[in-house]
């Protein structure tokens, strides 16, 4: 399945992945085959062989992981987190079984927030974005994540793309915290200028967010 190609242009945009690490698999590819082996069985023992070496291996665990039934997922989730190293296998894992479980996945997000791996941090921030923004918002979830500091750039980039969806999506819970700069002063500017990208938020905010950027700033 390998594609120099693709290996060429992946690389660049993966800079924790050392090159040698990137085979070149397009995700299509991955995701089928993910299909093929959950359906056909056969990849348990696969699952216990961590840490992989290449980054399709982590992507590939990754999307057999996030289909499997919601208290398997858990024991397997648990057992991964630890080995990402990059952001696309993070960004690319999105549980499909969660209905009936959210309370009990919101805790386990908490345990997350608190870890010392940038990537689990980073998944736990996504898991809030992607599933407790709508009708499972809290503005307690603000608060706590406005309460993480990090020198970690992609776990600092979540969270700007946590803040600028709930400025979409619960405006007037977020704004606050721009107009108060309760966050890092990074995360603050990326925040709006993720925002004022974002075509879900209106020309007026937009010119509005634009007057709360910090001039200056000396944090990452």
């Amino acid at each position: 399945m390998a594609d120099e190609k693709y290996k060429a242009f992946s690389a660049p945009l993966l800079p924790t992945v050392p090159k040698n690490r990137i085979i070149g698999v397009r995700t299509p590819l991955l995701r089928t085959y993910a299909k093929e082996l959950l359906k056909n069985g056969g990849y348990e023992d696969f699952l216990r062989e961590l840490p992989h070496f290449y980054l399709e291996e982590n992507s590939l665990h990754a999307f057999i992981i996030e289909a499997l039934p919601y208290q398997k997922y858990i024991t397997e989730i648990e057992r991964f987190l630890p080995y990402i190293n990059n952001w696309a296998t993070c960004d690319g894992l999105r549980p499909k079984h969660l209905k009936g479980n959210y309370d009990h996945y919101f805790s386990k997000i908490t345990e997350w927030l608190g870890s010392d791996k940038p990537y689990t941090i980073r998944f736990a921030i996504g898991m809030l974005m992607s599933f407790y923004l709508d009708e499972r918002f809290d503005e307690n979830h603000l608060e706590r994540l406005s309460k993480i500091v990090s020198e970690h750039y992609y776990v600092n980039m979540m969270l700007a793309w946590y803040f600028a969806t709930a400025l979409a999506k619960q405006y007037d819970a977020t704004l606050p915290y721009l107009l108060e700069r309760r966050l890092s002063a990074w995360v603050h500017n990326k925040t709006i200028q993720k925002a004022v990208e974002s075509y879900r938020i209106t020309g007026e905010q937009k010119s509005f967010l634009k007057t709360l950027k910090i001039k200056s700033i000396t944090n990452k």
